[in-house]
């Protein structure tokens, strides 16, 4: 009976750190120049697999509160409630997400999207490219 109990506790543990492999969660963002944490992320996915990503949270104060830059439904929009992540779906058989977008609000730039959970999905590796040219950001998990 000890056997079992313990084989469906260990099952429910390995299922809850296999259920992390995924962006969807709340996720801190660190400034690529001061290293500093700058905002929170909130990351859901919708019923046909597609996520989508929302600035939950401000930790740095700006001086532009509204996305003064943005160039489409965003434009002068506040920063905070901000849709950045658009449209990204699973890649079949893989921990990763693409085929979507992500708004830099600071620059009104949107980028092609990859993200890929790491480190038991506690990180989140997010890149974002034009062409050749990208930029890595590694979030972290809140929750």
């Amino acid at each position: 009976m000890k056997n079992k109990m313990l084989a469906v506790l260990l099952g429910l543990f390995a299922w809850g750190a296999q259920a992390q492999m995924t962006p969807v969660g709340l996720w801190r963002t660190i400034d690529d120049d001061t290293q500093k944490p700058k905002a929170e992320i909130r990351i859901r996915q919708n019923d046909a697999g597609v996520v989508s990503g929302v600035i939950e949270k401000a930790l740095i104060t700006s001086d532009l509160p509204n996305c003064n830059l943005c160039t489409d439904d965003r434009k002068d929009q506040p920063k905070v409630g901000m849709e950045i992540i658009r449209g990204a779906k699973k890649v079949s058989g893989k921990d990763v997400w693409e085929d979507g977008n992500i708004l830099d609000p600071e620059n009104g730039k949107t980028y092609t999207l990859r993200m890929t959970p790491m480190e038991g999905g506690s990180k989140l590796q997010v890149r974002g490219y034009i062409g050749f040219f990208f930029r890595n950001q590694m979030w972290i998990r809140i929750q």
